[in-house]
């Protein structure tokens, strides 16, 4: 077989994860291949907060990346979870921390899945308690403690998550890349095959041509290679996500102030504001429905609840959905160009590491044994995956507020049909892993370790149901007790020797470790 070539259209953050995983599972499957970035230094990066799943701390790792250096350079911060404030009604606050305490137990031979979580709801504390993040999120810690020498002992085995200046996390990604070849130049329109409709090469403004065997389009909102090129179709979410207009901004984090280790989710009147901490000042932003408010509107209601003027950077109008089939012809769409959610579970990075490991390792050939079966198949599971996405992010709706239109509007004609499915099951079963099929070849997804303080936090599970099941085995109900009880005091405790966000940040910056 003749050389291939792989381009990716786009560098940021999506971009250059997948040259990353791509260029990886090339060498792993023997192909002989090459992979091209086009990125163009005229097209500026916007820095916005972005926050991630831990599979983002599992692709550093796999990379052999330092995660001080990573943090040093993009101003990264701890994820340890979100706070989510005023969403089951004003006044209450819960975390969904991204733990999972069943990951370092032993349990009982038989034992269902989740367990600890239906112990936890049976006897009515809040499931966050018995996670090891639950109280380092409460006192904004890291999840490090030091030595006598003042060397640093990790808390406990849990990976986390991170927040970063978005902006700076392409250009680092692109500094440590090995072996890809990266081309400066502004694209203005592709060659086709007459034939068969696949793109051969990428014309660029200065009249320069770049031919290829395989595009993946990386260009974010613009989509410029599947849609403006191949007019993908769309699938919109619109109805069930209710939010599609976005007003950003920055607040600084000010001389002494501690740095929150969560996304800030604060639900508001005509939607929500995120807080996303860098290690020198918050992205922000409110999205919300236009139909509900106007832009003016929700800056004044924004610098109202801030009790500060703030200064609005952009207004965003977005669609929120994905795209019918990610992978057309010899086109693969990643990132924003593939699917737009409401930024409320990070679904976006998350979703570009998963996808883009999953066609690695599963789906990736010479592009020319690459067949119309593999396309679909490939289709039908990541479209799976985004729809699971919007049906956990649908899910937080599921609230008691009706304290405005917008609220009232959401409970009347928002929640999904999936939605109500799910969780009219979980009124009389509690949870389990066996609820949420596998099709990403074991790799993360949301299940229910995701789900539970979510559910939990919003009052959508029944204590009742949880106590009927522990009834049913008295052994298993007292190894819950016991173990739930001896988390819950173990990891009060730890967080009490846990250094502060702050603290530690201010120790990566100074390199005190390493």
């Amino acid at each position: 077989m003749a050389h291939s070539r792989f381009v990716i259209v786009g560098g940021g953050t999506a971009g250059w994860i997948t040259a990353f995983i791509l260029r990886d599972c090339i060498a792993r499957a023997k192909l002989d291949a090459s992979v091209a970035v086009v990125e163009s230094s005229k097209i500026p990066t916007v820095g916005v907060g972005e926050a991630t799943t831990a599979a983002f701390h599992v692709f550093l790792r796999h990379f052999g990346i330092d995660i001080f250096e990573f943090m040093r350079s993009c101003e990264a911060t701890y994820k340890l979870g979100i706070r989510h404030q005023d969403w089951r009604r004003k006044g209450v606050t819960y975390y969904g921390p991204i733990d999972d305490p069943h990951q370092v137990i032993q349990a009982p031979p038989g034992a269902p899945s989740d367990y600890l979580n239906v112990y936890a709801v049976s006897v009515g504390k809040p499931v966050q308690d018995m996670h090891m993040f639950g109280p380092l999120l409460e006192r904004k810690k890291a999840p490090w403690t030091t030595k006598a020498d003042g060397s640093l002992l990790p808390l406990g085995p849990f990976l986390p998550a991170y927040h970063f200046d978005q902006s700076k996390v392409g250009k680092f990604l692109k500094a440590k890349s090995v072996g890809v070849e990266v081309v400066d130049n502004v694209l203005a329109g592709v060659e086709r095959d007459g034939e068969s409709g696949d793109v051969t090469a990428l014309v660029f403004e200065d009249g320069e041509k770049l031919e290829g065997d395989f595009f993946i389009d990386a260009t974010g909102f613009r989509k410029r290679l599947i849609v403006k090129e191949l007019n993908a179709p769309w699938v919109s979410y619109q109805n069930e996500l209710p939010v599609n207009r976005a007003l950003p901004f920055w607040l600084p984090v000010e001389e002494g102030q501690e740095i929150a280790n969560y996304t800030l989710a604060w639900a508001q009147e005509a939607g929500w504001m995120w807080q996303i901490p860098t290690q020198s000042r918050y992205g922000c932003g409110y999205v919300y429905s236009d139909q509900f408010s106007t832009p003016e509107q929700a800056h004044a209601e924004v610098e109202r609840v801030l009790g500060r003027k703030i200064e609005v950077r952009d207004d965003i109008k977005f669609q929120i959905g994905r795209l019918e089939n990610a992978w057309i012809g010899n086109v693969l769409a990643v990132g924003l160009s593939s699917s737009f959610l409401e930024p409320l579970e990070s679904t976006s990075i998350h979703g570009t590491i998963v996808q883009m490991m999953m066609f690695g390792g599963n789906f990736l050939r010479d592009p020319r044994k690459m067949t119309q079966a593999l396309r679909d198949d490939y289709n039908r599971r990541v479209g799976r995956q985004v729809d699971d996405f919007r049906t956990f992010v649908n899910t937080h709706y599921a609230t008691e507020r009706d304290d405005t239109p917008f609220w009232r509007d959401v409970r009347a004609n928002r929640m999904h049909p999936e939605t109500q499915e799910r969780l009219a099951r979980w009124r009389t079963e509690m949870p389990r892993m066996s609820h949420f099929p596998q099709y990403l070849f074991g790799l993360p997804h949301l299940e229910t370790q995701l789900h539970y303080p979510v559910l939990d936090g919003l009052g959508l599970l029944d204590p009742a149901v949880a106590k009927a099941e522990m009834a049913r085995d008295s052994k298993l109900r007292s190894f819950a007790k016991a173990t739930h009880d001896s988390l819950v005091k173990e990891y009060k405790q730890a967080a009490t020797k846990a250094l502060s966000h702050a603290e530690f940040l201010k120790g990566v910056r100074e390199q005190r470790w390493t």
